[in-house]
């Protein structure tokens, strides 16, 4: 365990891991998120802008948490962020479903295969192990 900075207030706190961000400020940050949330639950067709506006939260922190997928838009919402690897528009996440798709059969094609092997003949038999 280290001591850190927190980015946000700049409080120094007992870094573990993750965000180097102070306890209080990830609690404030969480509380933000729920009331972002609950907005959009709302307010179905707002942009990015009003969201941000409304809810004093930076449109890169809104685009972080689509990113990692906290938050999810409808297809009828004007917000779209881009796939990162082909530019498709995607209402969450970092890549679209046909990407998501071409990586994970890269990834599953990259693990070598176990070859089935064929049980060896024991010969005999005299080499087995016998309990009474």
């Amino acid at each position: 365990m280290e001591v850190k900075a927190c980015r946000t207030c700049k409080r120094l706190f007992n870094y573990i891991a993750g965000p180097v961000r102070c306890p209080a400020c990830s609690d404030a940050l969480e509380k933000k998120f729920q009331k972002v949330k609950q907005y959009i639950w709302d307010h179905k067709t707002a942009s990015l802008q009003e969201i941000s506006e409304e809810n004093d939260v930076s449109v890169g922190q809104l685009r972080q948490w689509v990113r990692e997928e906290r938050l999810c838009f409808t297809e009828d919402s004007p917000v779209g962020l881009e796939c990162e690897s082909c530019g498709a528009t995607i209402k969450t996440g970092r890549f679209c479903d046909n990407c998501k798709n071409k990586l994970s059969t890269t990834l599953m094609s990259a693990i070598p295969k176990k070859e089935v092997t064929e049980k060896k003949n024991m010969g005999d038999g005299r080499n087995r192990m016998r309990s009474l």
